[in-house]
């Protein structure tokens, strides 16, 4: 049952009372909540510390690392090129973008299906920068303040002290979130010049810092609760057999307050329950929830519960696993399966959709080849009685070396000039114009179909079919191209 239930009745059908909480994150009256979790040390923390820290540091450091000579990861939105890992996409490479997107998302359906939200605990930035970079800061310069959950006074200087030092982290995170869109080089250039100079750039800069105090210093976890989508997605992307965090009521049930009895040596808890309802997994949640009401909206999955309740367990000489990571359906049975159509599902879509992925980068080839629109007379008709065509086209070199590329045009009828050449370096991309003279005869109701063949220096080749315009009246239409193999253009 989750708090909002409790709240509001809707699972007995009482009149709510009104002095329950309908948020963890606000108050009886109303006001907001600051959660001040207490860090409870155990296995999972040091685990998600050494998870998180990695995690920074990649993000810190992969705008510096090369592969082939180009940056990790760059998001060039001026020149509209996407570098990953080493590979440039461009924006006619929509197919290859939506894949990768959808196997992205599909991944993380199936980690959810399988492990609950272990995206949100463990690798969501959110969690990761507000649990293990700016709560840190906050516990250390706050003291006593925080350790106390806010009610002891907090001196002005430690006050502006905390706001500084998250300005500067800010500050820095977001130049390096920058990096990602301008490249390492260029964001050097513009560090050690006048924000004058790079308006637009100093605007963005600022604007992240901006966003992310506001993050950080307001919303906190309302990002979670509130804001991200993700959460409320859980009751459709993981079912009884998903691997959560959760609280055993068969073992913690009836509750009670810690009475001991001596056992040897030593005194252990003798209660009805194993919960000796001490809410020390509430007071160590992030974002202020009682794990014991059931799955909720709320819960993140960071398992700072189940460390507080195991220390508790240890204590009062109980077995750890009061609250664990388990599935609804082990807690509710004692029998846990792993296999049920969602998880066949999703890996299969994932290898299908990798697949598509593999076949479309591995034949996309060393040029990209897009016609223009003619913005001029799109025919002329010569003193021979011939037509003219010029047709404008866009060659990108996507290949990671020079190239030399050859244009030709296939069919028997006509007559071009000297056949194109063009040298283009790495990534680079020129406008070539074709000229193209067919004979009168060769329209059928104003258009005439060509083959233009694009070879490189390597030996590849595209061959794609275009149709030039021409009279409407031409005569009988001739056979459009030589009988090879045609390729439908970018």
């Amino acid at each position: 049952m989750t708090t909002h239930q409790r709240a509001t009745g809707t699972v007995t059908g009482e009149i709510p009372e009104a002095d329950i909480q309908v948020l963890s994150t606000l108050n009886k009256d109303g006001s907001r909540r600051w959660m001040r979790p207490r860090l409870s040390k155990g296995r999972f923390l040091m685990r998600r510390r050494i998870t998180a820290y990695a995690l920074m540091l990649l993000f810190m450091v992969l705008p510096y690392v090369r592969i082939g000579g180009k940056p990790t990861l760059l998001f060039d939105l001026p020149n509209r090129e996407f570098t990953f890992f080493g590979t440039t996409f461009y924006p006619t490479d929509t197919l290859l973008l939506a894949l990768l997107l959808l196997a992205i998302f599909v991944a993380i359906f199936l980690l959810t299906a399988l492990f609950g939200r272990v995206w949100c605990g463990w690798a969501c930035p959110q969690t990761v920068y507000m649990e293990y970079l700016y709560r840190p800061v906050e516990r250390f310069i706050e003291g006593k303040h925080y350790r106390s959950g806010g009610r002891t006074p907090l001196h002005p200087i430690r006050v502006v002290a905390k706001y500084a030092v998250f300005a500067l982290l800010s500050l820095y995170l977001a130049h390096t979130f920058l990096a990602y869109f301008v490249g390492v080089d260029e964001l050097a250039t513009w560090v050690r010049q006048s924000p004058f100079e790079h308006p637009a750039a100093f605007l963005v800069m600022a604007g992240t810092t901006g966003l992310m105090l506001l993050d950080f210093c307001c919303f906190r976890e309302q990002v979670c609760t509130l804001m991200c989508p993700y959460g409320r997605l859980q009751s459709v992307l993981i079912d009884e057999r998903s691997l959560i965090i959760s609280y055993d009521p068969k073992r913690g049930e009836p509750r009670g307050k810690l009475r001991r009895r001596q056992a040897g040596d030593r005194q252990v808890a003798s209660v009805a329950g194993e919960c000796i309802d001490c809410h020390l997994c509430v007071a160590t949640c992030p974002t202020g929830i009682d794990l014991r009401d059931g799955l909720q909206m709320e819960c993140i999955g960071c398992a700072q519960c189940i460390d507080a309740c195991d220390t508790v367990m240890d204590k009062v000489g109980r077995a750890r696993g009061l609250i664990r990571y388990s599935s609804q359906e082990a807690i509710e049975t004692g029998r846990s399966r792993l296999l049920r159509p969602r998880v066949l599902v999703y890996p299969l879509i994932l290898a299908i959709v990798l697949g598509l992925f593999g076949l479309t980068l591995a034949g996309r080839g060393s040029a990209e080849v897009s016609f223009l629109r003619e913005r001029s007379t799109p025919y002329r008709v010569l003193d021979s009685g011939e037509v003219l065509n010029i047709v404008q086209m866009s060659l990108r070199n996507r290949s990671e070396q020079a190239r030399e590329f050859e244009i030709s045009v296939i069919r028997e009828d006509a007559a071009v000039g000297e056949t194109e050449r063009i040298s283009l370096a790495p990534g680079e991309s020129d406008v070539v114009g074709l000229r193209i003279v067919l004979p009168r005869s060769a329209f059928e109701q104003g258009r005439a179909g060509v083959a233009i063949r694009v070879t490189d220096d390597e030996g590849e080749t595209r061959q794609l079919e275009h149709h030039v315009l021409g009279p409407l009246f031409g005569g009988p239409s001739q056979p459009s191209a030589a009988p090879e193999q045609q390729e439908s253009g970018t």
